[in-house]
């Protein structure tokens, strides 16, 4: 074992995700380390090939790797029974006998289906890559699984995408997307798998000549800011702890490369909340009471202790009919649904600042923080500093 660790990083550089892992990793390197790391050279340097990108690299003698799942498969799978420790984010499908890097896909789709029907969507749909990659899979299950939980049954898009291998495969995909979302109910409220895959279904919307979000609103996964920002409009999508996960992938690596630990631990990235921009800003409600107090209170509970008794000056209605409308309506109260837009608020600020939960409990309206940290646990079944320390690397 050499006195620094020499660990081979194959991580994608081009979207948010494989750059947080990378964060978390060298964060932890910073710590435990110093590390020396090894990586491809630039694409412009022309050293693109058919053989297994890495083989240069053992002969530097490493200590371990944290890879990317490669373009081709048998790559990836030659660098696992090398023996060398290894931690692998995989795509197509997990590696056995090395740890994974997996995405909470139950959670993933539980979140964003609960993200549309507190919108008040009744129409759900699911866009992945069919049967191609597990993780796509995996959350469409979840999503439509809680779908039918709150008594409505999703549409799922089935064309296949394993891996084209021309533009035309792409186009001819996009119009089998258009073609399927005109079949569909509207207003929808339509998950897709990745931020990636959000982009296409908005370009498809923008070629069907529906406006989103007012009739198709749509959330993503990874909440990448430049695919989401650079969108028209921009996408909503969720948050991962995908730095956290770097940082305990290379805990991992760490106690294998010294002979230590489980032989196969499972790394989780875990979502930690809704980032919600304009392809969700919507509320999909005829009632124009409710929807009026909707507004109202999303507009305002973020930022002041609000209660049922503003809501009621703001649209000028009984308070029993309010309560009447928002059960028909939605299946909770004016109440709850102050209170889950505070939590909702605060679950946001706790996981990307470092503000003490006292001060972001005040920059909400609360005067004792305590009742707020009652409400999150009671709703999130954690305590805000748990829940600070489970998603967030500080």
């Amino acid at each position: 074992m050499h006195e620094h660790r020499r660990v081979l990083l194959m991580m994608e550089t081009s979207r948010s995700y494989g750059r947080s892992i990378l964060r978390g990793v060298a964060k932890y390197a910073r710590t435990h380390g110093p590390w020396i790391f090894h990586r491809p050279a630039p694409f412009y340097w022309g050293n693109a090939g058919r053989r297994p990108p890495w083989e240069r690299f053992l002969r530097l003698d490493l200590d371990g790797a944290i890879v990317r799942e490669q373009t081709r498969r048998e790559w990836t799978e030659q660098l696992v029974s090398r023996g060398l420790p290894v931690v692998v984010a995989p795509y197509s499908e997990p590696f056995g006998q090395v740890p994974n890097i997996l995405t909470d896909d139950r959670a993933i789709g539980t979140l964003a289906a609960d993200h549309l029907l507190h919108r008040g969507f009744r129409h759900f749909a699911y866009c992945g890559f069919g049967d191609a990659y597990f993780w796509s899979r995996r959350r469409g299950r979840s999503f439509c699984e809680r779908v039918r939980q709150a008594g409505f049954e999703p549409y799922c898009f089935d064309f296949d995408q394993s891996r084209p291998a021309s533009g035309q495969s792409w186009q001819n995909q996009q119009r089998a997307l258009v073609d399927w979302l005109r079949s569909l109910p509207q207003p929808l409220g339509l998950m897709a798998c990745n931020d990636d895959r959000s982009q296409c279904v908005l370009e498809a919307c923008k070629t069907a000549e529906f406006h989103v979000p007012e009739q198709v609103a749509i959330i993503g996964l990874g909440n990448d800011d430049l695919v989401c920002d650079m969108a028209t409009p921009r996408l909503s999508s969720i948050a991962l702890s995908t730095q956290k996960a770097g940082y305990e992938a290379a805990a991992v690596l760490d106690r294998q490369m010294q002979g230590q630990g489980a032989a196969a631990p499972t790394i989780i990235v875990r979502p930690s909340h809704v980032v919600t921009r304009q392809s969700t800003d919507v509320f999909a409600v005829e009632d124009r009471y409710v929807l009026a107090a909707l507004r109202f209170i999303h507009r305002r509970a973020g930022k002041e202790a609000l209660q049922v008794d503003d809501v009621l000056d703001a649209v000028s209605i009984s308070r029993r009919s309010l309560y009447d409308r928002f059960a028909k309506t939605l299946g909770r109260s004016p109440h709850e649904e102050i209170q889950r837009v505070r939590i909702d608020r605060f679950t946001r600020l706790l996981v990307t600042t470092e503000l003490p939960v006292s001060q972001i409990a005040s920059a909400l309206g609360y005067t004792d923080g305590k009742n707020l940290a009652r409400y999150f646990k009671r709703a999130t079944g954690m305590a805000p500093l748990n829940y600070r320390k489970f998603h967030a690397l500080r």
